[in-house]
């Protein structure tokens, strides 16, 4: 089983989508394991529960503060071992690679960034990873963790409910995805290509082929640098 300890300093916008659809079941199937930690109880202000302070040297916003994050990761890695992942617009970005890559892992730590970003000094010391789900800048890190957290689990066996169907989703060999139908077979004169009504099931596998790999020229060709010839 896999354990996402995910730490925040805004842990309700993470239930309703970790309590819906595959990651509920997964979670039910023993799957995964998923804890959501509110950074501001491991806040030093027992007052105000400040998790950030102004940046030295001057600058706008605001940074997140060491002491909080550093109690956090400490009080959950006195339990079990675990690889710290900071989302952060920096980081390395996520894809389905890393998502396989991260399945082999039993315990994962997402600190989900905010404001300006981290102290530096958690960056050196608790951070092991840094990833980033795409070249903009988000509120949080809490939409990133939810991907990845999603990402993740269905990767891992006995997730899904048909394992061949990881194999024909986009990005699987850095190819997008083939058109996909279903009926009725006519749709107000629009018509499904005949070769997916054929029961020739050879000729269906090449027809996706052919199609995954015009899509993928036309819309992600830099995909295409990355795949084996």
């Amino acid at each position: 089983m896999l354990r996402f300890d995910i730490i925040t300093i805004f842990p309700n916008m993470l239930g309703p989508v970790f309590n819906e659809s595959i990651l509920k079941r997964a979670q039910e199937k023993k799957k995964i394991d998923i804890h959501v930690h509110d950074l501001r109880k491991y806040s030093d202000d027992k007052k105000h529960h400040r998790v950030d302070d102004r940046p030295f040297g001057g600058g706008p916003g605001m940074v997140m503060m060491p002491q909080p994050l550093f109690d956090a990761v400490k009080a959950i890695k006195a339990r079990r071992k675990a690889k710290v992942i900071y989302t952060s617009p920096a980081g390395r970005p996520f894809s389905q690679f890393h998502a396989k890559r991260l399945t082999s892992f039993k315990n994962l730590i997402i600190i989900c960034g905010h404001y300006e970003g981290i102290d530096e000094r958690v960056r050196e010391q608790l951070v092991d990873e840094e990833i980033s789900v795409g070249d903009y800048v988000l509120t949080g890190g809490e939409i990133p963790a939810m991907l990845m957290v999603d990402a993740i689990t269905r990767l891992i066996p006995g997730v899904l409910g048909k394992e061949e169907s990881l194999l024909q989703e986009s990005f699987e060999g850095n190819l997008l995805e083939a058109p996909q139908y279903t009926r009725p077979a006519d749709f107000r004169g629009i018509k499904v290509p005949d070769v997916l009504l054929s029961g020739n099931h050879k000729s269906i596998e090449t027809w996706r082929k052919l199609k995954a790999l015009a899509k993928t020229k036309k819309v992600r060709p830099d995909l295409l640098e990355k795949r084996p010839i």
